[in-house]
């Protein structure tokens, strides 16, 4: 066993198999079992085990700051041409990649890289607990009306969103108008009477 710790790939397959398991938790064992949104944990999935893949080559070589720079760059390019993501979704997705470059930095040790990954497991577990914020649910809306009191009457469109569900709603986000075919999609933020 000791033995074949000296072959050069043993760590990097510990720790891909650290960042594969960290993220596996994250995404499939909470947000998951939480949210049923199969696309989203997919494509963290996916991005989590290419983000590690680059930035395991990339600290393999002599890499500057510049190229550094320039891949976010890139990877903020994707947040242009994407749908927007809720504030949770987004919160995952960016656990998912933090926790492939926790992985993946080569100057860390693989004890200490374990101990960040299973804080930032543990943290969002505690934080996004059912329990924790219980009286508050979210849903996504599409309404076949753009209401005129959509962005200029919170209020009133508050009150009209709760008759209409039957909750009250707390608060709400516009994510996309068409006015085209009239539809308004939302996030309706809700408490049940």
């Amino acid at each position: 066993m000791i033995a074949a710790l000296n072959y050069p790939f043993v760590p990097e397959l510990l720790r891909f198999g650290m960042d594969i398991a960290g993220m596996s938790i994250l995404m499939f064992g909470m947000y998951y079992r939480r949210y049923r949104d199969k696309e989203l944990v997919t494509a963290a999935a996916l991005f989590n085990i290419s983000v590690f893949g680059v930035l395991t080559v990339l600290s393999a070589v002599d890499f500057g700051v510049a190229a550094g720079f320039g891949l976010f760059a890139i990877l903020a390019l994707f947040t242009l041409r994407s749908e927007p993501l809720t504030k949770t979704e987004m919160t995952y997705f960016f656990g998912s990649v933090a926790i492939a470059v926790i992985c993946s930095v080569q100057g860390t040790t693989l004890p200490f890289a374990a101990m960040v990954v299973g804080l930032v497991l543990t943290g969002a577990y505690i934080v996004d607990h059912p329990r924790m914020l219980q009286s508050v649910s979210g849903a996504k809306v599409s309404l076949d009306k753009i209401q005129l009191t959509l962005l200029s009457d919170p209020v009133a469109m508050r009150a009209d969103l709760s008759e209409r569900l039957g909750v009250d709603v707390l608060s709400y986000q516009v994510l996309q108008l068409d006015y085209i075919t009239e539809m308004a999609k939302l996030n309706v933020y809700y408490r049940k009477h």
